[in-house]
């Protein structure tokens, strides 16, 4: 989920996002602390459906519109493979993955390459984004413009939680 338990607004509890999901038919359902994260196994094989469906139950049952973005777990362990930054442990907090669904999502962000202030580094893969914000997230102009309109469609994560969603997955295991 995009833009969830930042600040007051938009809150989601987990349990309930959890229980939601159950009820939508998905199995096998384990959030991620308080981080608008899933993990969960379905028969479906089209994000694009499970995407409608649960932003559909998210505004009617817990009152929360918000950009949702499903990956397979082949898709999320393609991202994390793909990765062509290396960062250190101590900056995983400073190193964002955005996520979509649609790769052309990803292609917009393009735009925000002007803004890049080195040794900061934006890298549009096919599958994420790439956010290395040297001095931190909260001095990064790029990732100010990927909070905002731009990135409207776009869902970041840290590396340290991008890793522990690829271990929930399972994918990270190979």
């Amino acid at each position: 989920l995009r833009g969830v338990n930042v600040g007051k607004g938009n809150r989601v509890p987990m349990a309930d996002f959890k229980a939601m999901l159950q009820g939508l038919g998905y199995e096998d359902v384990v959030t991620l602390l308080n981080s608008g994260n899933a993990v969960f196994t379905s028969s479906g094989r089209f994000p694009t459906k499970h995407t409608q469906k649960i932003a559909t139950a998210l505004a009617e049952s817990i009152g929360v519109n918000a950009a949702v973005v499903v990956k397979s777990s082949a898709g999320f362990a393609s991202a994390v493979a793909a990765n062509p930054i290396p960062v250190p442990e101590q900056d995983h907090s400073k190193f964002l993955v955005a996520f979509a669904n649609d790769p052309a999502t990803l292609k917009g962000l393009e735009t925000l390459q002007a803004l890049v202030q080195p040794p900061e580094r934006l890298v549009i893969g096919q599958e994420a984004a790439y956010l290395y914000c040297a001095a931190g997230i909260l001095e990064s102009k790029v990732c100010a413009a990927m909070f905002g309109k731009v990135g409207k469609s776009v869902t970041t994560r840290n590396w340290a939680t991008t890793l522990k969603l690829l271990s929930l997955s399972g994918a990270g295991a190979a």
